[in-house]
């Protein structure tokens, strides 16, 4: 069992930045994957970033692509996701997930999940 704990989350106004973290609990894996998803109220959580822990390729979802970078740092245990250029629809929950094996946006296929960090854009 793997524990995940977030950080970053905050107000910040339309097209500026923020920066999450997620610390891991205990070793990783080689064959770790981490992944970012978010829900906004009312709607159902949707698939945002996702890299594998010894880093590389990395996964966009296109709402975010060219504004959002994920990345990892072993040493610290600790994923990040970077957000720039944010905007009011970029307001949600933001969670960070972990599974063995490849990389996958389909959220139930992900064993470990954070407790989410409220993000929230002003226009």
């Amino acid at each position: 069992q793997v524990q995940l704990v977030e950080s970053g989350g905050g107000l910040v106004q339309a097209g500026g930045s923020l920066r999450l973290s997620c610390a891991a609990s205990g070793r990783t894996f080689s064959n770790l994957a981490t992944g970012w998803f978010r829900q906004a109220p009312g709607k159902e959580r949707e698939f945002v970033a996702a890299i594998r822990w010894s880093g590389g390729s990395t996964y966009y979802a296109v709402s975010v692509k060219g504004r959002f970078t994920i990345s990892t740092d072993n040493v610290k245990n600790t994923v990040y996701l970077q957000m720039n250029s944010l905007k009011p629809e970029d307001t949600a929950v933001y969670y960070c997930a972990a599974k063995l094996g490849l990389y996958s946006d389909y959220a139930p296929s992900y064993d470990y999940w954070g407790q989410g960090t409220q993000v929230t854009v002003s226009s």
